[in-house]
């Protein structure tokens, strides 16, 4: 595994008991400057995930607790008269940061919801007649929790396809729970993050990395016929934009990158597949009987998908 990647994971390996694979899952999608909706139940670690992963990078880390009362302008910011100059002056929002942890997502109004498009998409701000570039890179993290639906809205189908992958923690093994009670017993377990592990020169430097790793031909068809095979499809009504083909070829790019490859293979596609993919997906009343889950028809795409055989040049 890249160094500078394991330096990275082991930091966050502090807080977090388990889950290696949701740690390398939301690595790659820091690397590719993807935003990442963790949805999970309650009390599974979901905001301590994400801390821990802003606190061993020294950027900028904004948290916003998102309900129906929090405005779009806590988000975006808003211009006020200074009283001294008589001129307008642009005051910050939470996305001015690095990474913003969008807690609840679920739980704002859709004014708020909207609020956040522009800047995950364009990674900017326009207020007023004025564009407020983001700090690079810039990363949304979302958590939302999908048992209770009382009091929360339903995030729409273009919000969605801007998260670039959609992760799940899960419950911990029994002694993985063992040894979160040993390390909650005398402190918050962030404390053992004391100094960041790297700097954002390191991660836009590994970014740039991740861009010149290689994909081949056959690796890219296989990409678009994975893709393609969500469209027109009678088990899905909203099958995946190229967004989402966009998405999984750079995904694939950064899972090489991690595991020290100089090129993606088609393994790299299909362990990246189902979290990048399946939360784009609309199934059909059909599909929903046949499958039950987005994650379980794009596993289904991948097994009757041929995988092509590859060389590394």
């Amino acid at each position: 595994m890249n160094q500078d990647v394991t330096r990275l994971a082991e930091s966050i390996g502090k807080v977090i008991v388990g889950k290696n694979d949701t740690i390398i899952r939301l690595i790659a999608a820091m690397l590719c400057e993807g935003h990442v909706l963790l949805e999970d139940v309650p009390g599974v670690g979901k905001t301590q995930l994400i801390t821990s992963l802003s606190k061993s990078i020294g950027g900028k880390f904004n948290r916003i607790q998102l309900t129906p009362d929090v405005m779009p302008s806590d988000i975006a910011g808003f211009t006020m008269m200074d009283q001294n100059s008589g001129e307008f002056i642009y005051r910050e929002g939470a996305v001015m940061c690095n990474f913003l942890l969008a807690d609840e997502i679920n739980r704002a109004s859709p004014k708020v919801q909207s609020a956040l498009l522009e800047a995950m998409e364009e990674r900017q701000i326009s207020l007023d007649g004025e564009t407020h570039k983001l700090p690079r890179p810039f990363l949304v993290m979302a958590t939302q929790n999908p048992v209770e639906t009382y009091g929360t809205f339903h995030l729409p189908e273009a919000q969605m396809d801007r998260f670039f992958m959609k992760l799940s923690m899960g419950y911990p093994s029994e002694d993985e729970e063992i040894m979160i009670l040993e390390r909650t017993e005398k402190h918050n377990p962030i404390n053992n993050i004391e100094v960041p592990a790297m700097t954002i020169e390191d991660v836009q430097k590994m970014q740039d990395e991740v861009r010149g790793v290689r994909v081949t031909e056959q690796v890219r068809q296989y990409i678009v016929r994975l893709v393609n095979s969500t469209r027109n499809n009678r088990n899905t009504i909203l099958g995946i934009s190229p967004r989402g083909s966009i998405a999984l070829y750079k995904a694939s790019k950064a899972l090489a990158y991690i595991y020290g490859r100089e090129y993606a293979t088609p393994d790299d596609v299909k362990n990246m597949a189902v979290t990048v993919l399946a939360h784009r997906i609309i199934l059909s009343p059909q599909g929903k009987t046949a499958f039950g889950t987005n994650e379980a028809f794009v596993e289904n795409l991948l097994s009757e998908t041929a995988v092509p055989s590859m060389s590394a040049k």
